[in-house]
């Protein structure tokens, strides 16, 4: 029986774990192929706008999901395998409903004031 397992490496960069306005839990993951994963993105601006991306080596960063306030989330350019969901305006959920290996990559948060998205200019 073999058992395959990806990582998760969350990165927030420019910030400090002490004065970091916006943070991401956890810091690092591996777990088995077929496991749920919650990925938390928490941040204490009053933000309005929060966003999950996805970047794979060699890539840019890819929107999963974006959220413009507590209960409204809407689909990004990569979506499948993943879930979110935002009950409080500090915090965002991304859920890997079943983690593969595909999935294996670096999973970014930001936040903003605002909702215009870069498809929007």
């Amino acid at each position: 029986m073999s058992l395959n397992f990806f990582c998760v490496t969350l990165c927030l960069l420019g910030a400090g774990p002490m004065d970091a306005g916006i943070t991401q839990k956890p810091r690092y993951h591996i777990t088995q192929t077929e496991d749920k994963m919650i990925l938390e993105c928490s941040q204490n601006m009053s933000h309005f706008a929060m966003f999950w991306y996805r970047q794979d080596p060699g890539q840019g960063p890819r929107l999963i999901h974006y959220s413009g306030d507590v209960n409204s989330t809407a689909k990004g350019d990569i979506t499948e395998g993943y879930s979110v969901s935002r009950n409080k305006k500090e915090v965002f959920l991304l859920t890997l409903e079943s983690a593969s290996t595909k999935q294996t990559s670096l999973y970014l948060c930001a936040s903003s004031e605002c909702t215009l998205l870069h498809s929007q200019l």
